[in-house]
């Protein structure tokens, strides 16, 4: 099947004149790189990888152990849409290794590899579709706030509809790419937009995000609009979040799924959520990663706060979608907390950790909170045992520090950089003077 894949790439290659094939991968924060290769290098590439100096990537190698080599999955192949007519370019996902073969353990992509094969061993295949938003606004000039193209809210389509023009083309250019899409609105801040895609196995989605947050700039770059995955950019409406359906199959079976329960979860489902509930506040720093993204986990902007979970409820930090005609295959639990600037192979490997904990230890499930946590002082939180997903950046790499499932997780290697690269994130922003600090205490102290 492998060589199928690989003859097929090379075919392809020939037959629509590309020029250029570009290797992709991203280091440990999930930023997106890229090195290209001429056609005359692509079979070599496939056959034995490329090397290129690692200690040049965040998180990845030591200067004293700088080389790696980029082994491209040719799954992944496709042709860019966009570019110079008539020089068409390709790209492909990359495995990152050693040169003796063995996986880079500061690669992303194979730690998510290594826990979807892990899953696999034990008869479950992890899908997620993720509801991914973001916000388009007017070229920013350095200092300035950000400016919305409009006011609209939730699915509204307003006169001389740029936003919905610039998600239309968005759409073309992803099934261009094999990414199908379910859904696209205007969602309830000004210029904000959602975007959901139809679910598939996790290491095809998270692919599958970082091709996105890359097609949704380039298109709305070549109309002179700037799109930006930030969390919270703008004050006073809500953030951008990404929330994750997730399930697991066996086979053609959605292990999710039992007629006889009451909310049609089986027990496979429900020790699967309490093990997010339980890790929640430690896997938090990973899909929640930057300062900015606390911001938007605050109460009253539709992000959740309270590590609980209900069907209908989106207060909490888990819902459980009602199925369509009660179809088993669309039974799914959505985790409402990540945001899109997160990587998105650690924060699907730290979620499927923790979501198989809680199969293996076999983890009760809370009650249900039905009632809208906003609106309830901390004594009654209290009293219903429901606590608090971590208030900074701070807090979350403080409770991560301290995870067992984290760090198993995670590997070592990615562990400590990333604990290191964020503690660095988090000194830089207490060090800063805020607009909102001169204002408030420069006249009245």
């Amino acid at each position: 099947m492998l060589d199928q894949h690989r003859d097929y790439v090379l075919r392809t290659v020939e037959e629509r004149g590309v020029r250029l094939v570009r290797l992709w991968f991203t280091d440990v924060l999930g930023n997106l790189k890229s090195f290209a290769i001429s056609p005359a290098e692509l079979e070599n590439a496939l056959e034995d990888g490329m090397t290129f100096d690692g200690s040049s990537i965040d998180g990845f190698s030591r200067i004293q152990e700088a080389d790696v080599l980029a082994i491209p999955d040719p799954d992944t192949f496709e042709i860019i849409p966009w570019g110079e007519a008539g020089a068409s370019e390709a790209r492909v996902f990359c495995d990152i290794h050693h040169l003796d073969g063995s996986p880079f353990d500061g690669d992303p992509r194979q730690v998510l590899r290594r826990h979807v094969r892990a899953a696999h061993d034990e008869g479950y295949t992890f899908y997620l579709a993720p509801d991914v938003e973001f916000f388009y606004f007017e070229q920013p000039a350095p200092g300035e706030r950000p400016t919305p193209l409009d006011e609209g809210g939730f699915f509204d389509l307003t006169m001389r509809d740029a936003a919905g023009d610039l998600r239309k083309q968005t759409i073309r250019k992803l099934e261009q790419m094999s990414i199908p899409v379910e859904y696209s609105f205007h969602e309830d801040a000004p210029s904000q937009q959602e975007i959901d895609l139809r679910h598939t196995d996790a290491l095809t989605m998270a692919d599958s995000v970082m091709t996105f947050r890359l097609v949704v700039k380039e298109v709305a770059a070549s109309q002179g609009v700037h799109a930006t995955f930030m969390p919270k950019p703008l004050q006073g409406v809500q953030g951008s979040g990404m929330h994750l359906h997730m399930s697991l199959f066996r086979g053609d079976e959605n292990a999710f799924y039992d007629g006889d329960d009451p909310h049609q979860l089986s027990p496979v489902a429900k020790s699967f959520m309490a093990g997010l509930l339980r890790h929640a506040s430690e896997i938090t720093a990973i899909t929640n990663q930057t300062v900015n993204s606390y911001k938007r986990l605050v109460p009253g902007f539709e992000a959740p706060v309270h590590i609980s979970w209900a069907r209908n409820n989106r207060s909490g930090l888990i819902r459980v979608p009602i199925a369509k005609k009660a179809n088993p295959l669309a039974t799914r639990i959505e985790y409402r907390s990540p945001d899109a600037a997160c990587n998105p192979y650690l924060a699907f490997s730290v979620l499927l950790a923790a979501g198989m904990k809680g199969i293996h230890e076999g983890y009760e499930l809370p009650e249900e909170a039905e009632d809208n946590l906003f609106e309830m002082d901390d004594a009654a939180l209290a009293k219903l045992g429901i606590t608090q997903l971590p208030q900074s950046l701070s807090d979350a790499l403080r409770t991560m520090e301290e995870s067992e499932l984290v760090q198993e997780a995670l590997g070592e290697h990615i562990f400590e950089w990333f604990l290191r690269n964020k503690r660095r994130e988090w000194w830089a922003y207490k060090e800063h003077v805020s607009q909102f600090e001169i204002d408030r205490y420069l006249r009245s102290m």
